[in-house]
């Protein structure tokens, strides 16, 4: 019920919509704009000889912005005002510390210490939070942010007509942010659900919500990009980004395209001040109802996972592997015993395609991943040194055990030496570090320091190929031209390191 600022690529600026208190927002401006059509000149009677006349030149078509106010009209009405209350725990310090004294300078005070223990530990605060939603099914079905509800322990809905209904949470999903509510009423106004497909980047589209608790506040916008990844928390939703004005309170509304359909829930808004700057971001109404499919069914959410990390495959990685473009998901690990290992999937892969789906950047394998059942079977188109080859497998489920994938910044460099001090891991070391096999760091300097190699991390492979001697780390560095990608052992964690050569 709080606004939570969400990490990943803009941490500290994403925030989630439910809002405490009540302020305002706009509403869509619908403009005209005539082309005037260029006027023909005939011919003087007198001009010799007689030429045929050329047709005059077309109108341009007018062109008309959408009408939002049909839009708002027919779906307004089925757009909810949520109200939450609930509690949260606060804590606070003994008399000595610094925390802040629930029962502060009030008169009373020292009469509710002798009779309520000592000062210092956790006690329940009451919260309230607002946010929108939108009806779906005739019955009293409601789609809305899980963040909306969060520690709820009261949800009112209320509509537009002023009747009010205590609502019933029938399961929330934290990883997409989708909870799925009900009432008791019947012949409710429902919204038409719309296609993530059909959307373009560009397309005019329309939120409602309840902005600062400001209900039925209609705005407008474009499309500004799909499948927009946040980071590792929000790794499961392929985001639309919109720069309509969408304000705290907007979260659960609905985002209409201009059939008006519902093509997406407004969840977040990128903001240093939490107020609207012109960046918001709506989940995929596709991934709300398969959330909210399986949430009616079974009260649950189950997500798949593959159980690898990966990283973004850059120009420099681009290049140490031999692929045309910098595109895909590049293995960083694979969880033992895993669905990726047992699919054979290795580090120093690049999945380029799952079931068909083509990986750009390696957000969108979490997305595709996360949103599939667990056991569904999965086909991956993989890279692997310099030749493209096909797995299969199972998904597992990813509650068995967390193994999310992240991104990891690379430091590529612009240096030509790799300035690499190694040695064979003695059997000691082997041990010790559990590691079977590669090359101790002994020292990093030029290229491979700048790039953030560290002594004492261990060398695995170097573009994808296992090393354990030096003569295998010269022989790959030979067949090298431009850039030469590390996989380094530091500690528990494994990560690729693009090193630039030449």
């Amino acid at each position: 019920m709080q606004n939570n600022t969400v990490s990943g690529t803009m941490k500290r600026g994403v925030l989630a919509l439910a809002v405490l208190g009540a302020v305002g927002a706009g509403g869509a401006v619908i403009v005209q704009q005539n082309n005037a059509a260029a006027v023909a000149r005939e011919p003087s009677a007198a001009a010799a000889p007689a030429q045929a006349q050329a047709p005059a030149p077309v109108a341009a078509p007018m062109i008309t912005m959408p009408d939002f106010s049909v839009i708002a009209e027919r779906n307004g009405p089925a757009v909810v005002n949520i109200s939450v209350t609930g509690s949260t725990k606060t804590s606070y310090d003994g008399p000595q510390g610094r925390g802040r004294d629930p029962f502060g300078d009030d008169p009373m005070s020292e009469f509710f210490r002798r009779f309520q223990g000592p000062r210092g530990g956790e006690r329940p605060a009451p919260t309230q939070g607002v946010g929108s939603g939108f009806i779906i099914s005739a019955d009293g079905i409601i789609l809305t942010n899980a963040h909306v509800v969060r520690d709820a322990s009261e949800v009112t809905v209320k509509m537009t007509d002023r009747r009010e209904y205590r609502a019933k949470v029938l399961g929330s999903d934290p990883k997409t942010d989708v909870a799925v509510l009900k009432i008791d009423a019947k012949n409710l106004p429902v919204v038409p659900l719309g296609r993530i497909s059909d959307l373009k980047v560009g397309a005019w589209v329309l939120a409602i919500g309840s902005p600062f608790g400001l209900e039925s506040t209609v705005t407008a916008g474009v499309v500004s990009a799909k499948g927009r990844s946040l980071g590792p928390e929000d790794s499961y939703v392929p985001f639309i980004q919109t720069d309509v004005a969408v304000n705290p309170g907007n979260s659960g509304g609905p985002l209409f395209n201009t059939r008006g359909e519902v093509i997406g829930i407004n969840s977040q808004i990128y903001s240093q001040t939490g107020g609207y700057q012109g960046l918001s971001f709506a989940i995929p109404i596709d991934v709300a109802v398969k959330i909210k499919d399986q949430i009616v069914a079974t009260g649950k959410v189950a997500h798949a996972k593959l159980g690898v990390m990966v990283q973004e495959v850059n120009q420099s990685f681009a290049d140490s592997f031999n692929l045309a473009t910098p595109e895909g998901a590049l293995v960083a690990n694979v969880e033992p015993g895993g669905p990726a290992d047992k699919v054979g999937l290795k580090a120093g892969d690049v999945i380029r395609k799952v079931n068909g789906q083509k990986i750009v950047a390696s957000g969108d394998l979490p997305a595709i991943v996360g949103l599939a059942m667990p056991g569904d079977k999965v086909t991956l188109e993989v890279w692997r040194q310099g030749k493209a080859i096909e797995l299969s497998g199972k998904l597992g489920n990813a509650a068995d055990k967390v193994a999310d994938a992240a991104r990891a910044d690379d430091g590529a460099s612009s240096k030509v030496k790799l300035g690499l001090q190694l040695r064979p891991l003695d059997p000691l070391e082997r041990r010790q570090s559990g590691i079977a096999s590669g090359l101790l760091i002994e020292g990093a300097g030029g290229a491979a320091a700048y790039a953030g190699v560290q002594p004492g991390d261990v060398l695995l492979s170097v573009n994808g190929r296992a090393v354990n001697t030096i003569e295998q780390v010269r022989d790959v560095m030979a067949k090298s031209e431009k850039s030469v990608a590390l996989l380094i052992q530091r500690g528990d964690d494994k990560i690729f390191i693009p090193v630039r050569i030449g």
